[in-house]
Order: structure tokens, then sequence, then C-alpha cells
């Protein structure tokens, strides 16, 4: 497949905690997450607007494939009432593997808890360069361990 080509990874996270309050963390108290799960995520700022805000700016900084790496991403099309949102990456050590890479999450409600859908869109700088399996493993794990966080604190 050509590297200019746009490609996809899917994964979804069954949790037990409420498509609301997963959403929340995501959108609305990003910050939690370096708390939440500080063996991978070690910072989240924002650095332009405000959280849970559409075109608001967050660095991660974060352990990834052996090193500490940081990430710039733009927060789009917030869509509260689908539990909805993505982040663009628009700098950082990733963007020196893909021309473009944004994650698009989405919390959907089920009988018991919820089903959280991760999906990687990106584009590669060569053919040679791996899909970014290992930062959706990162994702699934942040997942779960706000699942954990969010059934220990239900408020």
């Amino acid at each position: 497949m050509a590297h200019s080509q746009l490609q996809k990874e899917e994964t979804e996270v069954h949790i037990k905690a409420s498509a609301d309050k997963v959403y929340d963390v995501f959108c609305n108290k990003t910050y939690l997450v370096a708390n939440i799960f500080p063996e991978i995520v070690q910072s989240v700022e924002i650095q332009q607007g405000q959280w849970g805000t559409d075109k608001s700016i967050i660095i991660w900084t974060y352990f990834h494939e052996g090193k500490t790496s940081v990430a710039k991403e733009i927060v789009e099309d917030i869509d509260k009432e689908n539990h909805k949102m993505s982040f663009k990456v628009i700098e950082g050590d990733v963007m020196e593997h893909y021309k473009s890479l944004k994650f698009i999450m989405q919390a959907t409600p089920k009988e018991k808890g919820s089903v959280v859908n991760w999906v990687a869109e990106y584009e590669k700088q060569k053919d040679t360069i791996h899909d970014p399996r290992t930062l959706l493993q990162i994702i699934v794990e942040e997942t779960k361990k706000i699942d954990e966080y969010l059934t220990k604190n239900p408020n």
C-alpha cells in the first residue's frame, strides 16, 4: 500500500464505567490521565484553550518504545451528545514516522458499562514505517486504567 494513502487501525475496549464518565475524563478532565496512568503518561498539559473545547492544544509526555516521547495534539470534532471526539497530532516524536495521525474516540453506552471505540487514522512517511498499533495499545491500557479509576471513584 502506498505511504501517501490514509490508513486506519481500530480497536474497542469494553469497560464497566458509563460512557458519560469515560468521555468526561478524555474530553474535560484529560489532565487526570497522568495521575491515573503514571507508568506511561508522565504529563498532560493544556497549551492553548481550555479543557473540553474544540481547537484546544494538549501536550502529552509519555513513555513509548523504550523512551520518553512528546506529542502536541489539537482537540477536534467534540460531539458531547454522542460521546465522541478526536485528537489530531500536530507535532512530536511520532510525526517523524507519520505525515498525519489522528485518534478518534467514541464511548457508547451498553446495558452494563460501555464500549470505547478508538480509531487511528494515519498516513505514513514511508512504506517501511509500522502501523501505530503500539500507540493504540497504550490507549487501550489507558482506557482500562481510567475504567478502574472511575469504578473505584464513582463520584
